[in-house]
């Protein structure tokens, strides 16, 4: 035997860090031969015999004493030469293939230097599992970080599951264990067992997984999510040249387990929602659709924001090349993919990122940082490099592997708050004593940078709740990057305006006119989401007051507030035809409703043509963002509940939209678009109203009419502005305001 004592146990007991320096073909110390070892459980006897060339020795590997190691040496060559294992396995069996222990290591110095300061934007290309050949010989390379493990190996289907058959090494101190498997291929499945400093063992799934079995399992499945093939260039090149600000953006968000079933208790794949999503997204005129999170989660029931596979688009769906597939058909109609990212917390599920290695790896060790209170869950430790690097490569990962068109950050208040849901004494403050996590904020500023970078046109959207001030201001003004912001305040008031009775509007104006007030500090989405239509809730068509026509009318004006109101736009499915019942992730929306009588089918058809209106006047987007883009008509008539207010453009700015966009503009697009809410169920007939510009104004849309379930009261026939001054403009008309109505009026005729 030529191995220490000591080196022979660290071999017995799976604990050597580095069992590539003694396992595999060596020279001998004295240069007389070579030798060749082998720690291979089960067998009975091995032989080394060499691939290439004739000449070169096959010797027989001999066990020492009652280990299962093998060794055998051979004084015939002292140049190490490309060999086989011929295994004769305890059931008899025979294998024969190339030795994982005779191959450098995949990862080199600049990969592992990188990831350590945090900069590697293309960690998931070094960590992880993925194809590859060395020395010609395919198989599959196996990384993780786990920098306190006394050992990691990896497991599958391709060694029974045995820790002591492919113990992985340590690349020097970065932490990383790397080993590679020849004969491995697509779709075995594996996961890392695990020892830590004190001895306990842990089966842990890959953090870069690319696929996972469906859960319940918890494997993680070698895929190559490269062979795609895409045929989405001329979208993606349009998007690089585009500024998303100054361009129409309405958004459909959907959960895509529960918007169409295949069956009644099956849901459809990323593939059978291609034709039917593309078809119905086209037909409402959405631009956009927005994913709850469709990144590998256990626990279903949790939407998808207790994230188990960050890399891994949820196999309860499909494969990743299924999913790429949907978001390739998107993309071929013309329709923008955004998903919801959640890089705030991660579930304690023992088998995924908690406590990786037996330490708080990725989270914080005090409770106080690491623990999330409201939702059971641990928060990323922002401030150390590896996990900001896991991260920052990770949004990449879904630009790029999977060309995502936007993320939508979740829950970015709880990341920047170290005080968040917390009660005092239960947080730890920053170095200045302060609340901010500053490491979250240099974070977010970091990761929106990046991404904007290196994927032009790529938006990023923060939910963010709080006054936090610049949150989608660039990070060289003091702002956090994002492109933009939910507006919480905006949905909250409008929501609970529209909640009372009309007989209390009165007293409740400013609901509605308070946006204005801070419209213009950061760049804001108008969001109806899914958050409003669950936990006793109810659905917005529940929400609305008084009998079925009264809650309709409220709904429909609602949601042409929504439209017109500056800002990007968002709808949760099921809202755009007034689903009864609350929100249930396990069942489907009620598309019956659709053949239930006419004020369903006349909300669909309602926001169909709010956002064919939408996309043709560049007055209602242009300039969301820029002050003279809107302008109050007149927000002070309480007594009445009538508001009105104008969305308009300069002439150029016509112009250049019709030349940037692309997208179906009117031929002779307005410079000014009127609003007129009507908010009680009383008609205001001859209420005159202020125009800012004169000549003939045509009504374009009326939620009233009887096309939607309306009473189909209204301007049918246009009016003419008169030289008569009130609201404090030159011109003005007298108006019919049908009862709880939204009136939409174009300059031109």
């Amino acid at each position: 035997m030529l191995l220490s004592p000591a080196e022979l146990e660290s071999l017995t007991r799976i604990v050597h860090q580095s069992p590539h320096s003694i396992l595999g073909f060596h020279p001998l110390g004295d240069g007389s031969g070579l030798v060749a070892r082998a720690l291979l459980p089960g067998a009975l006897g091995v032989e080394l015999v060499p691939v290439h060339e004739s000449d070169q020795p096959r010797f027989e590997l001999q066990r020492l004493g009652e280990t299962d190691v093998f060794e055998g040496v051979t004084r015939g060559a002292t140049q190490v030469y490309a060999y086989d294992l011929v295994i004769t396995w305890a059931d008899g069996s025979r294998t024969q293939g190339r030795d994982p222990y005779s191959f450098w290591p995949t990862l080199g110095e600049t990969d592992l230097h990188l990831f350590n300061e945090g900069n590697h934007h293309q960690l998931y290309e070094a960590l992880g599992a993925h194809l590859e050949s060395l020395d010609g010989v395919p198989g599959v390379s196996f990384a993780v970080w786990a920098p306190n493990a006394q050992r990691v190996s990896v497991v599958g289907d391709f060694n029974n599951w045995d820790g002591r058959r492919h113990a992985m090494r340590q690349l020097g101190a970065s932490g990383v264990w790397e080993i590679f498997l020849p004969g491995v291929g697509a779709g075995a499945l594996y996961k890392f067992e695990v020892l830590d400093r004190q001895g306990g063992l842990h089966l842990k799934t890959d953090p870069f997984g690319f696929h996972f079995e469906i859960a319940p399992k918890q494997s993680a499945v070698v895929w190559d999510t490269q062979k795609f093939k895409w045929t989405d260039r001329a979208w993606l090149d349009r998007r690089r040249q585009a500024n998303a600000l100054r361009r129409p953006m309405s958004i459909y968000e959907l959960h895509l387990g529960s918007w169409r079933k295949k069956s009644t208790t099956e849901s459809p794949g990323f593939r059978d929602l291609a034709a039917p999503l593309i078809e119905y997204v086209t037909q409402m005129g959405f631009t956009h659709v927005e994913f709850l999170p469709v990144a590998e989660h256990a626990y279903y029931p949790s939407w998808g924001y207790q994230v188990t596979g960050f890399f891994a688009p949820t196999s309860r769906y499909g494969t990743p090349d299924d999913f790429q597939f949907l978001v390739n058909s998107l993309h071929e109609a013309g329709i923008g993919v955004i998903v919801d990212w959640v890089p705030a917390h991660f579930p304690r599920d023992t088998w995924a990122l908690a406590k990786f290695d037996g330490t708080a790896l990725y989270e914080h060790e005090d409770p106080r940082q690491g623990a999330h209170q409201d939702w059971g869950t641990l928060i990323f430790n922002f401030g150390r490099h590896e996990v900001r690097n896991f991260l920052t490569a990770n949004a990449l990962f879904w630009c790029e592997r999977f060309h995502i068109d936007g993320l939508r950050v979740d829950a970015v208040a709880s990341m920047l708050y170290l005080d968040y849901s917390r009660k005092e004494g239960e947080w730890v403050p920053n170095r200045h004593g302060g609340r901010e996590n500053l490491e979250a904020v240099e974070f977010l500023r970091h990761v929106n940078h990046v991404v904007h970078t290196e994927h032009p046109g790529v938006v990023t959207i923060a939910e963010e709740s709080t006054s936090w001030p610049m949150v989608s201001r660039p990070p060289w003004l003091g702002g956090l990057g994002f492109s933009l912001k939910w507006n919480m305040g905006w949905m909250h008031d409008t929501l609970d305006y529209f909640g009372r009775d009309p007989i209390y509007r009165r007293y409740h104006q400013n609901d509605l006119t308070f946006a204005m007030l801070y419209h213009f500090q950061e760049n804001f989405v108008s969001p109806l989401s899914h958050d409003e239509v669950v936990h006793g809730k109810g659905s917005l068509r529940k929400r609305m007051p008084g009998d079925d026509w009264q809650a309709f009318a409220n709904l429909r004006v609602l949601l042409g507030y929504q439209w017109m109101f500056p800002g990007k736009k968002l709808l949760f499915m099921g809202g755009e035809f007034g689903q009864t019942k609350e929100w249930d992730a396990n069942g489907e929306l009620d598309w019956w409703l659709l053949n239930a009588g006419p004020y369903h089918r006349g909300v669909q058809q309602w926001v169909a043509d709010l956002n064919a209106l939408y996309a043709r006047e560049p007055a209602l987007w242009r300039g969301d963002f820029e002050p003279e883009g809107f302008q109050w008509i007149d927000c002070s008539d309480h007594e009445n509940s009538v508001l009105s207010f104008a969305r308009q453009l300069r002439p150029e700015e016509l112009e250049a939209a019709r030349r940037e966009c692309g997208l179906p503009v009117d031929p002779a697009p307005a410079t000014h678009l009127v609003i007129v809410l009507n908010l009680t169920p009383t008609p205001r007939p001859n209420y005159r109203v202020g125009l800012p510009v004169g000549g003939a104004w045509r009504e374009v849309l009326n939620s009233d009419s009887g096309l939607y379930g309306g009473s189909n009261a209204g301007n049918a026939g246009g009016v003419v502005a008169e030289d008569f001054s009130v609201h404090n403009q030159r011109h003005s008309a007298v108006l019919q305001l049908p009862p709880l109505s939204i009136t939409v009026f174009r300059s031109g005729g």
